[in-house]
């Protein structure tokens, strides 16, 4: 893991103190989405379509504050939309610092350029910069040329300004392990701080739906980047199980509330991922009335191949508090890349499949 001391102690206090405490639900990171609007439009994002009224809506800075402090989380990732758009974003982020909570502004990077200089070097502040794979992978996945270029000269202005700077990446159909190494490669020759690398989330709302990747699919792709990785010092932003879990070799319910998310419409049940299915007005409310039983990749269709950051690394921390010892031989060894994978769960219902009438690609429904 390439997540700084400071931040690994202050994290790992805040988990001892729920533990000690004896608190089932707590979160882990906080999902702060103050904003929908975006200046791209990606074949894989579930975010976009919703009408202007929306897309206009903004949360002040006492709501993103408020938020924070109700949750409590140790850190808050900022995503969007493009949270840089966002005019009051400088003031969000110096309030975040002020409590002391790690914030990831994610971002991106097309607006870094001209709004870096609102921000002061922190700590507690890191830009979390979107690349999806190197130059044509990434422009053909947020479908406009020219946004790895402008997104690379912006990481190497940020690292030469003193910011913490992070790279997240997210994977679709048509990788190959080979590809994402030489990305990885790429990234440690940048300087970044290191990595968080997911398979891309198959959102309803998604223009596109083949782009995503599922499954045997996802587990065979990071065994193969994580057999080349034995030989390379890749910084990748993930525990250990989680990156065990990829490999299939962790068999993982979500944590739904340990990366809650606070947006325009309010706290989004259940999680980040899942756009339509209602809202709380508190945080404790959510807690409270989200029938959290009701979702996994084994309870409901719309999970069924989820295996993003936002709902196992979570699970992976808890299972690293009580397993340390499994958990740091994952860290030496690395994720097993040979052998058998885990058996899966069987799914609690079932599925079937019918054509959309508008781009003849498989949709899951449930019968």
């Amino acid at each position: 893991m390439s997540v700084p001391l400071r931040q690994q102690l202050a994290v790992g206090s805040y988990l001892i103190k729920q533990k000690i405490k004896g608190v089932k639900k707590y979160p882990l990171v906080l999902m702060l989405e103050p904003l929908f609007r975006c200046n791209l439009a990606c074949a894989g994002c579930g975010k976009i379509d919703y009408p202007d009224d929306i897309l206009d809506k903004r949360l002040s800075v006492q709501e993103c504050l408020d938020a924070v402090d109700e949750c409590g989380a140790p850190m808050v990732s900022i995503p969007g939309g493009e949270p840089l758009i966002h005019k009051e974003m400088p003031q969000i982020v110096e309030g975040i610092i002020a409590r002391k909570k790690f914030v990831y502004l994610c971002t991106n990077a097309l607006l870094l350029r001209k709004r870096i200089n609102d921000y002061k070097p922190s700590p507690y502040l890191t830009f979390s910069v979107h690349l999806d794979g190197l130059k044509d992978r990434h422009d053909a996945s947020v479908c406009q040329e020219g946004v790895f270029d402008i997104a690379v000269e912006a990481i190497k202005l940020a690292l030469s300004k003193g910011f913490r700077v992070t790279i997240n990446c997210t994977l679709f159909q048509g990788e190959t392990p080979e590809e994402v190494a030489e990305f990885l490669d790429y990234a440690m020759e940048l300087g970044v701080e290191g990595v968080t690398i997911a398979p891309g989330f198959s959102y309803e709302r998604a223009p596109r739906q083949d782009v995503f990747i599922k499954g045997l699919e996802v587990k065979n792709l990071f065994r193969g980047i994580f057999k080349i990785g034995k030989t390379r010092k890749w910084k990748l932003n993930h525990s250990s199980l989680y990156l065990d879990f990829l490999a299939g070799n962790q068999n993982y319910d979500c944590t739904p509330w340990g990366n809650p998310t606070r947006n325009v419409f309010g706290w989004q049940k259940p999680c980040y991922l899942l756009a339509d299915e209602g809202n709380a007005s508190s945080f404790q409310e959510l807690l409270d009335s989200t029938p959290w039983d009701k979702y996994g990749t084994v309870k409901n269709p719309k999970c069924a191949n989820c295996m993003a950051h936002c709902g196992y690394e979570a699970t992976a921390v808890e299972d690293t508090l009580a397993n340390p010892l499994k958990a740091l031989l994952a860290k030496i060894r690395g994720p097993k890349t040979s052998g058998d994978m885990l058996p899966e769960k069987q799914p609690e219902f079932v599925m079937t499949y019918k054509k959309s009438s508008i781009s003849e690609i498989p949709v899951k429904v449930e019968s």
